[in-house]
């Protein structure tokens, strides 16, 4: 199951729930997809065919609802 967390324009944030425990969000778009690590900081883990503005922007995004997702998949994972 990969619970969607937030829809912001193209892009789609979500959790894959049988993963490793490090906290991270998931992003996806018609044309890619990113791992983004929330903890210790936001950085990107990997991602594949989006371009940096979007990489940016994502980051971005990703910064202003960090606690946002932290308290999401803190709900999600039972912690």
């Amino acid at each position: 199951m990969s619970p969607t967390i937030l829809r912001f324009g193209k892009y789609r944030f979500f959790f894959n729930s049988r993963e490793e425990i490090r906290k991270h969000v998931h992003v996806s778009t018609s044309d890619g997809t990113a791992k983004i690590w929330l903890e210790p900081a936001v950085a990107l883990r990997d991602s594949y065919n989006l371009s940096s503005g979007e990489l940016t922007e994502i980051i971005k995004i990703v910064e202003e609802r960090k606690n946002e997702f932290i308290t999401e998949w803190n709900l999600h994972f039972g912690i």
